[in-house]
């Protein structure tokens, strides 16, 4: 459910994985990876996630609907 939401709230405003990569201080095939459930998100970056969309850890998790 979250690998969904992360990738929903990147691809809502059109945003290139590059540019959340490069927020994130990762490479691009890294985050695409992430998006994909082929590395998990290390919580550090969950929460880089949940500040760079102004968005609640629950929301990114997929356990409520409120942002």
């Amino acid at each position: 459910m979250y690998l969904r939401r992360v990738k929903e709230l990147r691809e809502d405003p059109d945003t290139p994985q590059k540019v959340i990569a490069e927020y994130l201080g990762v490479k691009q095939n890294t985050y695409s990876d992430y998006e994909n459930g082929k590395i998990k998100i290390p919580l550090e970056v969950f929460f880089k996630l949940a500040d760079y969309y102004k968005v609640s850890l629950d929301y990114l998790a997929g356990r409520t609907d409120k942002r």
